[in-house]
């Protein structure tokens, strides 16, 4: 076996690594970390370190690491039919399931799914159909798409134009011109602490409504939003949300799409984000808990009245100018099937109910009350902490200080992962769909311990 030693030193000098610090890791002053197998919500690394996966991969694993019907399914697929592409009608028994599955737990106006690979790539579909679909409707100048601060889509080249995060766009050239943004629904930084939610509500729907009257209705394609925001913070709707901008969207003839690639399949203790909160899409994005992350795969769910218009244009125009060599792969889709059965077999979308509530519970009952943390969020398996320097005046921490990092690795350090979201002092979590009370209350007490670490007491 390779020692540790010399799969780090071949890290550093031929893996280029995503969202990393390139320069510190290639001279070595963050480590590499060779994972190398997990069960339920545990992970392993090389040296034996196990650690709690507070955060599901990147919110990913919904059924939680080492299920052997998933390996089995991919395993059997792959002896039986490894590939074979989905173009002009080809389909596999495991990708023709996996859709009706999809379908079968998707909001009742929803007609087809379209399989990528990943919530990137399921996106730049998305914006390539809404354009198509105003093209064949005789609308060619209702293009744009409107995303919103910090919202997070992918980061390609729309995508990452979508994604409302500064560290995606800096020296990118992003965003592109054919994306414009809007305010993002996080009540906690909200301009005017004497806002109610109500009137926090009307405010972003207010913006909404006077982004669309100064760029031109006629100009605007479509919405684009997570249920909850995810990288941007973690943070949950305030009430009202959805059905205001909603309103603002018919109002104008402006598609919707819910991005629920965290969303999808459990996270919110419901099968769907848009049921959640009564979000009625155009085009639902899906990838994450598609498959639980044991295969790449991700999904643009397209809805009725889309698809008829999609149809017109092949009617029209002959077959549809789109397509990826992977779409629906047959390793990808038996993943999702088994994933799916998975989900339902161990009532993992109740449990994330049940285990949301009393875990933001616990960790609202556990840190509410500190100087310094001045919000603690979340919704079913999602929750966030976010730390300020003083709490009754709501102001935050120069971010030199990175208090975010150190509270993550605080809690490294006692074998619990969580996340240091972007652009704030804010630790998130999403752990596995299949936490217990035990597991919950591990994660709160160790990041009591860390706060008192990185703060000190209450």
């Amino acid at each position: 076996m390779l020692t540790n030693d010399q799969l780090a030193q071949w890290d550093r000098e031929n893996f280029f690594h995503p969202s990393t610090h390139l320069a510190q890791h290639a001279r070595g002053e963050t480590p590499t970390r060779v994972i190398t197998g997990g069960s339920g919500v545990y992970i392993e690394d090389r040296d034996g370190k196990k650690m709690l996966d507070g955060f599901a991969g990147l919110y990913c694993v919904n059924v939680g690491y080492g299920r052997p019907e998933i390996a089995e399914a991919i395993a059997a697929q792959a002896k039986e039919l490894a590939y074979y592409h989905s173009y002009v009608g080809h389909g596999t028994e495991a990708s023709i399931t996996l859709s009706k599955m999809v379908l079968d737990r998707a909001p009742s106006n929803m007609s087809k799914v379209y399989f990528g690979l990943g919530g990137s790539d399921a996106n730049e579909t998305n914006v390539k159909l809404v354009w198509y679909y105003n093209n064949v409707l005789g609308r060619p100048e209702k293009k744009k798409i409107i995303s919103r601060w910090r919202g997070y889509h992918g980061s390609g080249l729309v995508t990452g134009s979508l994604t409302g995060l500064e560290l995606f766009h800096k020296k990118f050239d992003l965003p592109l011109s054919q994306v414009i943004h809007t305010d993002a629904p996080y009540y906690f930084r909200r301009p005017d602490l004497a806002q109610s939610e109500a009137d926090f509500t009307a405010h972003c729907a207010s913006e909404l409504e006077a982004l669309i009257e100064r760029e031109g209705a006629d100009t605007i394609a479509a919405f684009i939003g997570e249920p909850v925001l995810g990288t941007g913070g973690i943070v949950p709707p305030p009430a009202g949300y959805w059905a205001a901008i909603q309103a603002v969207l018919k109002k104008h003839d402006i598609l919707l799409i819910a991005d629920e690639v965290v969303t999808g399949f459990g996270r919110l203790g419901s099968m769907m984000g848009s049921d959640h909160y009564g979000i009625e899409a155009d085009i639902i994005t899906i990838a994450k808990g598609l498959t639980s992350a044991y295969a790449p795969l991700s999904g643009s769910i397209i809805s009725d009245r889309v698809w008829k218009v999609l149809e017109q244009g092949t009617d029209e125009l002959g077959p549809i100018g789109h397509g990826w060599t992977y779409s629906a792969h047959p390793i990808g889709a038996a993943a999702g099937v088994a994933n799916l059965d998975l989900i339902d077999r161990l009532g993992l979308v109740g449990n994330a109910k049940e285990m949301g509530a009393y875990f933001n519970k616990a960790l609202a009952d556990a840190l509410g009350s500190h100087a310094h943390v001045g919000d603690v969020r979340g919704e079913g398996l999602l929750a966030a902490v976010e730390f300020v320097e003083d709490k009754e005046k709501r102001t935050f921490f120069d971010p030199s200080r990175k208090i975010g990092p150190a509270m993550a690795a605080a809690l490294l350090e006692q074998g619990v992962i969580a996340r240091a979201m972007p652009q704030g002092d804010i630790l998130g979590f999403a752990p596995p769909l299949c936490l217990t009370r035990e597991e919950a209350d591990i994660i709160v007490g160790a990041t009591v311990k860390a706060v008192e670490k990185v703060f000190g007491a209450a």
